[in-house]
């Protein structure tokens, strides 16, 4: 099915759009044998050839953002173009996490407009001299995808901002989103032009290149990929109000590493994953982990640190001491408390202000001793919203200062103009408190920086005269909405939306002692100064590293059209079982044994009707009267339900509650378990899944003659996974000394005895037809859940161990692709439906040639 964001395959060779039709590698279409895959379309290659022309034996890494790391000026005398490193950039201060030898290439935007003639000369300009291969996009892409789509649609959503009000340019608008696609798409045509090998790490920054993960993908389908979001993630609630909320999920899936600021963000992000598509994840060794088509994609959190030499270079200018010492002099005799926010409606100026009012008007004392100087960043994207806030925090700094300044003081210093580096660095070492009052922030870096420079210099603290080994001191209040609040655990943390909280915060930190500003600060100085950017950087490359370390050994196919591309990742002796092979097998064998589940296997899961459909019956019974076959349905259902719906059926065999009932044929008797079984145990289960249940909407118990199972397939999916946990952990310390088994499986949670399950059943059914005479020389077994890899395992075993004359060809089988004890998979449960109908019309056409076969009498 394609994407919702291209129905439209004549929109997709618009220039504005994509054009997938040149790149998309297609799924195998024949399996001629086990483990021989042809591919019958043109133009597919396998990954060893897609890289056979592309070698390479250094290090690389692919830089990619919305912008590179260079300040750009055009000389108006020669009207050439100059080009500088921005030594504030992260992306060129992570290179520090990376070995000397390590080539790293950037790819990005240019903060200025390029004449479309001017283009191609820059680019070797830029690739020759900085490793830079910049990205061109036209003035109105640009404005629809970065000012538009970027930063009126995700960028709002992403801080939680719904877009609520019907003003235009507040709903979400679908030209923008094809912006979006177009820019993803050039962002990935450059990529490609610098890329070597799938040898090559590329590594994604921020919410601007989302998709940008799906494109490489398609390309090169075992390309090493990470992503790193720098922006917050929000919450399920707020995030499936986007209407290309999949699109981009199923994009960000296609990297390997996916990074995140806080547990919070990327808790949020697979809370999405598991609600909106239905995957499942867990922690293995410490590395959170989703499964997705084969592929483990890793989450990655660690925050972003700060460059400790940019900063104390910066601290140890002679620029930098002069500016310490005139900022003292001109606030002498007062406490300096300080704020730096860029000007967005997101950084809760206006609420710090309001705080700040709040703090005046209550302790009258604090007046003309206490000053507040807000450093304004220029604003990043202008639009109403910004302009309100623009005014609001005009407007409250004019009535704080109109209302508490006296001549030569004003309560308020709003520095709202552009200002070197170092002046910002200077107003950082001379301010005793800094305060971050963002209401939403992905990480926001100003608390660390203020925490260095409180720190300062052996050669800044010579020029202001302090003694050199001498200690420091800090003090932050910072918004438990920002990134970087967890690991400021010496600050005073507040809410920002409560005016009240912040002042009472503000009032604490200008009393508190010299002995506990020293140690807050110390606690924060350890954390800021051994969690830089370099560890940050170094640490995300490791987990790449580690993530891909496994690429080469798996075998992979393209799946999906447009936005919904993935890649499917198989292990060499994981395939799909192909009807043709199936049937071959089947031809050739004498004595056959077919074991099918039901539920997931030949129905549905999600179907409400549970009772199988007629064609289904059709073929069981062609298989179960075949004499040469042995078919056995084997489920968890109870034997009641089962034998009403296989009525029909003569000669298929059941296996009721995991084995524990046995019936050969319709005709013949039920047999039990050997295993004594007490049900005491149930007096106790039942209670407990009883709370659990009246607890969990949507859940409910099934009793069975020997089992007791709790469902919550229909409860919300992360809560009802969560109780699911919580009630497996209940059970196993209610029943530890009872004869029982408590089982998690998909959407279930099960208490049988011990000695029973699936993989004993075949066995026992396996040893049973040997015993008899026939052994099998053909063993097909289909299911989908966890409790069929006990099915799988047993005869796998059976088939290599030397119990039988002949060795039988086993096909086990899986439902959905995932890790599994079968060799085979097959997709869904029409393919199982259709895989049994053809072996089933080999049945039909054995049983024609032998009717035929025999002579007609005729009658005298």
């Amino acid at each position: 099915m394609l994407s919702k964001s291209c129905a439209n395959l004549l929109e997709l060779g618009s220039d504005n759009t994509v054009d997938f039709s040149t790149s998309v590698k297609s799924l195998p279409r024949v399996m001629t044998s086990p483990g021989i895959i042809n591919d019958l379309d043109e133009g597919t290659s396998t990954n060893e050839d897609s890289c056979s022309s592309k070698l390479s034996s250094q290090d690389r890494k692919i830089i990619v953002a919305d912008f590179l790391p260079l300040n750009s000026m055009k000389d108006q005398a020669t009207g050439q173009w100059c080009f500088t490193w921005d030594r504030d950039s992260l992306l060129l201060q992570l290179k520090d996490g990376f070995s000397s030898d390590t080539e790293v290439i950037y790819v990005g935007c240019l903060d200025v407009d390029i004449d479309i003639s001017e283009q191609e000369e820059i680019s070797q300009k830029l690739m020759e001299e900085y490793k830079c291969m910049p990205t061109f996009l036209s003035p109105e892409l640009f404005q629809m995808y970065y000012h538009g789509f970027c930063k009126q649609q995700l960028w709002p959503l992403f801080h939680y901002m719904l877009p609520i009000c019907l003003h235009k340019g507040d709903l979400f608008d679908r030209s923008l989103f094809q912006a979006y696609i177009s820019a993803n798409k050039k962002f990935a045509e450059k990529v490609m032009e610098v890329i070597n090998s799938d040898d090559d790490y590329v590594w994604i920054h921020d919410y601007y290149l989302m998709l940008l993960p799906t494109f490489l993908r398609k390309r090169l389908n075992q390309v090493k990929i990470g992503f790193f979001l720098h922006s917050p993630f929000p919450s399920s609630e707020i995030y499936r109000t986007l209407p290309v909320r999949e699109e981009i999920l199923k994009s960000l899936l296609n990297a390997d590493l996916i990074g995140f600021q806080t547990y919070d963000y990327a808790r949020h992000f697979l809370s999405c994953c598991s609600r909106m598509l239905g995957l499942h994840y867990e922690s293995k060794r410490g590395y959170i982990g989703l499964e997705y088509y084969g592929r483990t994609v890793s989450i990655k959190i660690l925050s972003v640190g700060i460059h400790m030499g940019r900063l104390q270079s910066v601290l140890n200018h002679p620029a930098t001491a002069l500016k310490v010492q005139e900022i003292e002099e001109n606030f002498k005799g007062k406490k300096l408390l300080l704020g730096v926010d860029d000007m967005d409606l997101f950084k809760g100026i206006s609420l710090k202000l309001l705080a700040f009012e709040l703090l005046l008007e209550r302790h009258p004392t604090l007046r003309e001793k206490i000053i507040l100087v807000q450093i304004v960043n220029p604003t990043r994207s202008m639009g109403k919203d910004v302009k309100e806030a623009i005014e609001d925090t005009l407007l409250i700094a004019e009535r704080i200062n109109n209302s508490y300044g006296t001549p030569g003081y004003e309560p308020v210093v709003l520095i709202d103009k552009p200002i070197p580096f170092h002046e910002k660095i200077a107003f950082y070492v001379a301010a005793e408190c800094c305060i971050v009052n963002a209401v939403r922030d992905g990480m926001n870096l100003v608390p660390y920086e203020y925490v260095v420079c409180r720190q300062g210099t052996e050669e800044l603290d010579k020029s202001r005269g302090f003694q050199v080994g001498s200690s420091h001191t800090s003090t932050l209040i910072v918004s438990e909405f920002v990134g970087c609040s967890p690991s400021l655990s010496g600050a005073f943390r507040v809410n920002p939306w409560s005016v009240e909280d912040v002042s009472d915060a503000l009032y604490r930190s200008i009393n508190s002692g010299e002995t506990e500003r020293q140690m807050r600060h110390e606690k924060h100085y350890r954390y800021v100064s051994t969690h830089d950017v370099a560890h940050w950087a170094r640490s995300f490359s490791q987990d790449l590293e580690r993530a891909c370390k496994d690429h080469h050994s798996w075998r992979c196919w393209a799946l999906g059209f447009g936005l919904n591309f993935r890649v499917l990742y198989l292990s060499p002796n994981f395939r799909k079982l192909m009807l043709n092979h199936l049937v071959s097998s089947y031809k050739n064998a004498h004595r056959r044994a077919i074991f099918l589940d039901y539920d997931g296997t030949i129905m549905p899961e999600a179907s409400i009707n549970k009772t199988p459909r007629q064609e289904t019956l059709s073929i069981l019974n062609s298989l179960s009267t075949d004499p040469n076959n042995t078919v056995f349905i084997v489920s968890g259902r109870g034997r009641a339900s089962l034998s009403e719906w296989f009525t029909s059926c003569e000669s298929l065999g059941i296996a009721a509650e995991h084995g524990y009932f046995i019936r050969w044929r319709k005709d013949a008797e039920w047999e039990s378990s050997s295993v004594l079984v007490d049900l005491d145990w149930m007096k106790m289960a039942e209670p407990v899944m009883q709370l659990y249940t009246e607890t969990t909407d949507g859940s409910y118990i099934e009793l069975k003659e020997s089992a007791i199972v709790w469902h919550h397939q229909f409860a919300d999916h992360d809560y009802g996974s969560c109780q699911a946990t919580e009630l497996l952990d209940h059970l196993e310390s209610v029943l530890a000394n009872e004869p029982v088994v408590v089982k998690r499986g998909q959407h279930i949670v099960e208490v049988k005895p011990q000695g029973i399950g699936k993989g004993l059943v075949v066995e026992n059914l396996i040893g049973t037809l040997n015993k008899r005479g026939k052994p099998l020389d053909f063993v097909l077994c289909i299911g989908d859940d966890r409790s069929d890899e006990d099915m799988f395992e047993s005869i796998n075993s059976i088939a290599s161990s030397n119990l039988f004359p002949l060795v039988p060809e086993v096909f086990a089988c899986t439902v959905g692709q995932k890790p599994s004890m079968a060799k085979y998979y097959v997709e869904d449960t029409g393919e199982v439906v259709r895989l049994l109908q053809g072996i089933a019309a080999v049945s039909n056409q054995e049983r024609r040639v032998t009717d035929d076969q025999v002579p007609i009498e005729r009658s005298s």
